[in-house]
């Protein structure tokens, strides 16, 4: 499976995508996706991505820290027997595509480096994995929010304490139709400094 489809009409075309069939995606298409996102831009060429892709039961790792993340939250709120549910739902997140691959980034200490511009690479390398999954026919999701900057969400991907994941990325064939987009117009975001 190639990157076929134009740029203008994947950037214009992709959404995010929430649910997806539980069919397997072949090894080489993950790779592509991988390769694509390996393409971003990053000051001084650090190249500050890492990638952990989590399929079959290698998406458990995920779903301990999910489950470890919610119980501590629930503290003092949840009774003991409820645990196991509240585990199960929080573990259960995933599961919700056969692919799931955490985005980190792992900041360079080389002078001159900027931390917030080794984000800015990473998001970057997300952006082109979202633009080729949609390239290539499939659904994507850019999954972020409290549980990944927590603690235990690093650990279990073993970041250094440098390191952060900047967010979930599950992938599938699409289980609903895409659905259109809207955008305000960008002359009503855009301030033109002219001399």
């Amino acid at each position: 499976m190639s990157l076929s489809m134009g740029l203008g009409e994947a950037i214009r075309g992709r959404r995010s995508i929430g649910r997806v069939k539980q069919e397997p995606i072949a090894k080489e298409i993950i790779e592509t996706l991988l390769e694509a996102a390996a393409w971003a831009p990053s000051h001084h060429a650090t190249e500050p991505w890492r990638f952990y892709v989590m399929v079959g039961e290698g998406r458990r790792i995920l779903a301990e820290a999910y489950a470890d993340i919610a119980v501590e939250h629930s503290r003092g709120v949840v009774a003991e027997d409820e645990e196991a549910a509240l585990r199960a739902k929080h573990g259960s997140k995933a599961f919700r595509a056969p692919v799931v691959i955490a985005a980190a980034v792992s900041p360079s200490n080389a002078p001159g480096v900027n931390r917030m511009e080794e984000f800015a690479a990473v998001h970057s390398a997300v952006q082109n994995m979202l633009l080729a999954a949609h390239a290539m026919g499939l659904g994507a999701i850019w999954r972020s929010g409290e549980p990944m900057y927590h603690p235990r969400m690093k650990q279990a991907f073993g970041l250094a304490d440098a390191e952060e994941v900047v967010g979930l990325i599950y992938l599938g064939y699409p289980d609903i139709q895409q659905p259109h987009g809207k955008r305000e117009p960008v002359a009503a975001k855009t301030v033109w400094l002219q001399g």
